[in-house]
């Protein structure tokens, strides 16, 4: 069966109603843009004043969009929700890092996950981001092909070697690694080091997952490029695919250094970018393993219904389904019922240091038209179903 994305009954059955009392209290407070532009800037003001804040949103915001400060302290999450079908994704959301012992520490984290991810069925994938390894401003020196003296060549060389030990460890592991994407003038540097582990580790199947913002008209060549290379050299593609997350970073950059953004012109275009690339997986899925990371009803249904025209079981292991932990449970809960792939993204860590990750979530929820009122409208129909049944 199609999933049904009306079905609040199954997408909130596992929040209580003082869960979901916050969800409506928090998704309120994200459809104001004033609001959310004051309450960042006060957020940001305590946790640089070093003010008691941490338990006020460990309580609010993080606890909703976040599984806890701790890996032990995300496994009753990620138990619940595995016992309703839906897999879990542990991230490990630490940003702006800038000195090798953070990177490295970062590392541990993701090798410590991969051993995690192994135990456990409810955790088919691990995943990091570039800049966790290593300096933003060194994978920006890469990307424009800068010369790197002494000193940035060796912190270079530790970079990739904290990507190839990870994917070293999940290809011994037989584990899925997935790697984020980030800023277009870092990204070319990423994608370059990963087509490299792709080519030493995805051999006989999709280990190392690069990822795809398709709000960026240029991915949809790249993706085209990199299979015409998987072809040649025979190695397979991990791919998550997005929309993206730095949409109003991308479009200042280029407005004040005077290029053009990389950045589709309009939402439909970004829409239309995002399933011709879902078609051309789907055309070539003896080559790809795809992660369809989307917040989206329509392009979740295309990928269904395209998966039913193929003949695709529900549950093929080429195709997941993926959305962020305190977002979209419409979609998770109601694809893992009608079995489906379905993942959550589970960021974690100290509430400080997890801060950028939820302003982020904050300000995009804000930018993206009709996700907060989606959410809102779910949330309210879930309320009254649950007054009409007591």
């Amino acid at each position: 069966m199609r999933p049904n994305f009306e079905n609040t009954a199954i997408a909130f059955e596992l929040k209580t109603d003082s869960q979901l009392e916050r969800a409506y209290f928090l998704f309120k407070m994200i459809s104001n843009e004033p609001l959310v532009r004051i309450g960042t800037a006060v957020t940001n003001f305590a946790i640089k004043a070093h003010l008691p804040v941490e338990g006020l949103i460990r309580a609010t915001v993080f606890d909703h969009f976040c599984g806890g400060v701790s890996e032990k302290d995300c496994l009753p999450i990620i138990d619940n929700m595995f016992g309703n079908g839906v897999c879990s994704i542990l991230d490990y959301s630490a940003e702006g890092k800038e000195v090798d012992n953070q990177f490295d520490f970062a590392m541990e984290k993701t090798l410590e996950i991969l051993d995690f991810v192994k135990e456990k069925d409810a955790m088919p994938f691990a995943v990091f981001k570039p800049t966790g390894f290593g300096r933003f401003k060194l994978f920006e020196k890469v990307t424009a092909g800068s010369e790197l003296n002494e000193k940035e060549e060796a912190e270079w060389g530790r970079i990739v070697n904290r990507f190839d030990k990870v994917c070293q460890k999940a290809y011994d592991l037989d584990v899925a690694l997935l790697i984020d994407a980030e800023e277009s003038w870092m990204q070319d540097a990423a994608d370059d080091l990963i087509l490299d582990l792709m080519r030493k580790y995805n051999k006989q199947k999709a280990v190392v997952f690069n990822t795809f913002q398709m709000y960026r008209w240029d991915r949809l060549d790249y993706m085209k490029k990199l299979y015409k290379i998987a072809v040649d050299e025979g190695f397979h593609i991990g791919a998550k695919i997005v929309r993206g997350a730095y949409m109003e970073k991308e479009n200042e950059r280029a407005n004040e250094k005077g290029y053009e953004s990389p950045i589709c012109k309009s939402k439909r275009e970004t829409d239309e970018n995002f399933d011709a690339a879902i078609d051309f997986m789907m055309e070539h899925l003896e080559r790809f393993i795809i992660f369809a990371g989307t917040h989206n009803e329509q392009s979740s249904l295309k990928l269904v219904d395209l998966m039913k025209k193929q003949d695709i079981t529900t549950n093929d292991e080429r195709i997941w389904f993926g959305q962020l932990f305190g977002m979209s449970d419409h979609i998770t809960y109601n694809l893992a019922a009608e079995g489906y792939n379905s993942v959550k993204y589970v960021p974690y860590g100290p509430v400080r240091d997890v801060m950028p990750y939820l302003i982020r979530r904050a300000e995009e929820n804000t930018s993206v038209a009709g996700q907060t009122s989606r959410e809102l409208a779910l949330i309210t129909k879930e309320r009254k179903r649950r007054k009409l049944s007591d």
